[in-house]
């Protein structure tokens, strides 16, 4: 595990990539040239290479590194990093975009119409995207930075008081009144800087809901016509899209962000730690891919007897729930983000879990009372006035 008192990385902006990528080629065939084996080094994108700094409030990458020497069994992976670097560099020149899919046939068209490029040819996508994860991590940038867009969902977004400014490709901009959508939600892409907000009057507060259904359901009833918010659907895990998004929000508003899900073990390490300080798979991304200022408004372990809500137990005969449980107890002695202090109330709420081996799904507030379609609303917006979260 990365001590604390390491130095944090702080990824450089406005990367000459070509140039670098230029430079990276030529230092290997010097090396080549002078009979001496190349090497590639990546930021080792791992939890044992991740540093929780409460004052950053994101999981940042340690000094280790991932390192390929030229080798025989390195040979096709150093191969495989010069020849979509290729392609990738092509995109930049033109100015194409593509998904991580598509780049997998472009090297696949490449190699059909040169026999010389058989031996790099990818048995499938995997493959690709792991050479293309890796080129971003040599070369510390975004694949976006590279024109490599995934299909990362913003998350549905709904407000009467929000609207967004994109800035386009051509340099034009859009304007989007979210006001104006009705019940349709916007979904902003995962290139949180191409967005510039503003509220048409005061924003009291965003609240992000791990389900979509349960997001479109206050929606319906009137959530966000009561009430001066931001509304969003996060849809489970949370993709670069709704983390991008929830940073932009939060740094460009300054308003409250409250999250609501399940409490349960994976939606706490695996959902809500992902949004608020990044994933230890994407540690060079995490400085605008994560939001630390928000909060777990719930369900907390109080208002399951506050509310009398309906639980689960958790069996560790179930192979899903047994992982889940067994993640929990790793997290608790090595993730730094719940060994760190400041999340100690988080840390309990997961310890508390694994004893109890129960689960609260976000919807159990229906059934307090079933006639009163407002009451998860008036649980929601009580809990925020009283600071009844972590």
């Amino acid at each position: 595990m990365a001590k604390q008192a390491n130095p944090i990385r702080i990824r450089k902006l406005n990367k000459d990539i070509p140039k670098i990528s230029k430079d990276l080629c030529d230092a290997m065939l010097k090396d080549l040239e002078k009979g001496e084996r190349p090497v590639l080094e990546a930021i080792k994108c791992s939890l044992d290479n991740s540093i929780y700094n409460p004052k950053v409030g994101y999981l940042t990458p340690g000094e280790k590194v991932v390192r390929t020497e030229l080798n025989v069994s390195s040979v096709q992976k150093m191969a495989r990093t010069v020849f979509m670097l290729e392609v990738l560099l092509g995109n930049l020149e033109s100015g194409a975009v593509n998904t991580k899919r598509e780049l997998y046939y472009m090297a696949k068209g490449l190699v059909k119409s040169n026999q010389v490029l058989r031996p790099l040819d990818f048995g499938d996508q995997p493959e690709s995207d792991a050479v293309i994860d890796f080129i971003c991590d040599m070369l510390e940038v975004y694949r976006e930075e590279m024109n490599c867009f995934a299909n990362d969902r913003g998350g549905q977004t709904y407000s009467k008081q929000l609207v967004v400014t994109e800035t386009l490709s051509d340099g034009t901009t859009a304007n989007v009144d979210l006001s104006t959508l009705g019940t349709t939600p916007f979904q902003p892409k995962n290139k949180p800087q191409q967005f510039k907000l503003k509220a048409k009057k005061k924003i009291d507060f965003c609240l992000v809901i791990e389900s979509e259904g349960t997001a479109n359901t206050l929606v319906s009833n009137g959530f966000t016509q009561r009430n001066n918010c931001i509304l969003v659907g996060a849809q489970g895990v949370p993709s670069n899209g709704v983390r991008g998004w929830c940073k932009t929000i939060q740094d460009q508003l300054k308003i409250p962000i409250y999250f609501y899900g399940d409490l349960d073990a994976y939606t706490l390490q695996n959902i809500f730690r992902t949004l608020k300080a990044g994933s230890a798979a994407s540690l060079i991304r995490n400085s605008d891919f994560s939001a630390p200022d928000v909060k777990f408004l719930g369900v907390l372990p109080e208002d399951v007897k506050k509310y009398d809500l309906d639980c689960y137990d958790v069996s560790e005969r179930d192979t899903s729930e047994a992982r889940a449980l067994k993640k929990a107890k790793d997290a608790l002695e090595n993730d730094p983000f719940f060994k760190d202090k400041k999340n100690k109330r988080l840390a309990d709420i997961l310890r508390w879990l694994v004893k109890e081996k129960i689960r609260c799904e976000q919807q159990a507030v229906f059934s307090v009372n079933p006639k009163d379609p407002l009451m998860p609303e008036k649980i929601i917006l009580e809990k925020i006035k009283r600071g009844a979260y972590v």
